[in-house]
């Protein structure tokens, strides 16, 4: 029995161009043909018709930069001063078990489907010195069935909490042993991410980006999030953190820088040089009162660009509309300048980019491509006037709108409802688990300027 389908939208969105009376072929998961419908038709005759009149098909949203298990914070953090937030981060999170990462992270994974997110790369570091709290965050992926990249943190910082930390030698076989245990899953893989550069030592760091280069894969770093990290590095080394990264030999092709906000020109000049990414996370950077990343300077640089979410404690919506907008009207704000960052440019950041990022063919709708695809009510009012369809999607969406989701060519929310998990059952699930949570909280502190994320 064929296992083709072709999807029929009123408008498919290929490469920035919405097409009228076009199609997509899907066939074992991926895209094999976007064209013309009436071509397609002919060209797959067993494949089963799915019409989806009234709708426009674009690429799944990729964000490239979340803590799945900090979502369980939101509303308790919020307000306070970094290190303040990081106290609590630090009291509640240790004592998540696996079910309670489960919980997390459905419950995160949940959102981002809801907002047209199809592959999420979860930046995780909640291991109590093994693979199984790991495991329970994957399989939160699978039950709802999002495409996950798990960024599998490697942090041997002495301030962190023990469940976060591991030796080296840990890491790495942790790490190994991980990406054994979910090979040949179609929508899940595993990259290495050691934490920053106050979170992971250079030997750490060093032992992540050999495990990139072993797997083909990237490998993911927080980088100058705030003020405090450079001054630390300047102050130990010399020199900015990227450019004490490639002291260590590792700053190459592979690295996938997160946040960025605080390097010196000739740092963001260097990853250019060597064709690295960053990974944009303005929502969290504004929220967490850490700054704005010079964008621009990035682009210039030719770094190529994606965006993140970050955590629901972190920025408290997990959204890539919501980033695109931001990305763009912040750098516009900064330049004095309504032309300093397009539409086409964002939209390209929470998409097609993200190829770069993951070391996966997603974000976009061509053959060859996973099939996710989110689905889009052409008629919602925040579509209209219908100008230009691009710069409505960036700049006006409403997330109502949002209404069918693929990944890997099968449906996981339909009319706005989410296909394989009971949304209220979730909920009362969240309840059960963080209700006494308020009533728990530390007294606040001085601010500390040794904070991470």
């Amino acid at each position: 029995m064929s296992m083709k389908m072709i999807l029929v939208p009123e408008i498919v969105l290929t490469d920035l161009v919405p097409r009228r009376a076009w199609a997509i072929a899907i066939d074992g998961g991926k895209i094999i043909a976007v064209g013309p419908r009436e071509s397609l038709i002919q060209e797959y005759p067993d494949a089963e018709i799915r019409e989806e009149p009234g709708m426009l098909a674009l690429p799944g949203t990729i964000n490239a930069h979340s803590h799945s298990f900090q979502s369980l914070m939101r509303g308790l953090s919020d307000d306070q001063p970094f290190t303040n937030w990081r106290r609590i981060l630090y009291q509640f999170m240790p004592q998540l078990d696996e079910e309670g990462v489960y919980t997390a992270a459905l419950f995160a994974f949940a959102e981002m489907l809801r907002g047209g997110i199809t592959t999420v790369c979860d930046f995780f570091y909640l291991h109590h010195g093994g693979i199984a709290h790991d495991l329970a965050a994957i399989q939160a992926a699978r039950d709802i069935g999002i495409r996950l990249v798990f960024a599998r943190t490697m942090m041997d910082w002495s301030v962190a909490p023990s469940a976060f930390r591991e030796t080296v030698d840990q890491a790495v076989a942790n790490s190994q042993a991980l990406a054994a245990k979910i090979q040949g899953d179609p929508c899940v893989t595993v990259l290495p991410a050691p934490h920053s550069p106050h979170g992971a030592s250079g030997a750490m760091i060093r032992a992540g980006a050999r495990l990139a280069a072993e797997w083909g894969t990237p490998w993911h770093i927080h980088v100058a999030e705030a003020p405090y990290e450079g001054e630390e590095t300047r102050r130990r080394y010399g020199c900015g953190p990227l450019a004490w990264i490639a002291s260590l030999g590792a700053l190459d092709e592979r690295i996938r820088i997160v946040h960025g906000v605080w390097l010196e020109d000739q740092e963001i000049a260097a990853l250019g040089q060597v064709g690295g990414g960053l990974i944009h996370c303005p929502g969290s950077n504004l929220f967490l009162g850490d700054g704005i990343a010079p964008l621009r300077k990035y682009l210039q640089a030719g770094v190529t660009v994606t965006l993140g979410c970050d955590s629901g404690a972190a920025n408290n919506r997990l959204c890539l509309f919501d980033e695109m907008r931001l990305a763009a009207t912040l750098q516009k704000g900064l330049a004095n300048d309504g032309g300093a960052l397009t539409a086409a440019d964002v939209f390209q950041m929470g998409t097609a980019n993200g190829e770069h990022v993951t070391g996966l063919r997603v974000g976009r709708l061509a053959p060859g491509y996973f099939a996710d695809i989110v689905l889009v009510n052409l008629h919602d009012l925040s579509l209209h006037p219908s100008h230009n369809l691009l710069r409505n999607l960036v700049y006006s969406l409403n997330h109502r709108a949002i209404t069918t989701v693929y990944v890997h060519g099968k449906v996981v929310m339909r009319d706005g409802q989410l296909v394989q998990v009971n949304e209220r059952d979730l909920a009362s699930r969240v309840a059960a688990l963080t209700t006494s949570w308020e009533a728990s909280l530390p007294p606040p502190s001085p601010d500390d300027p040794n904070s991470t994320s």
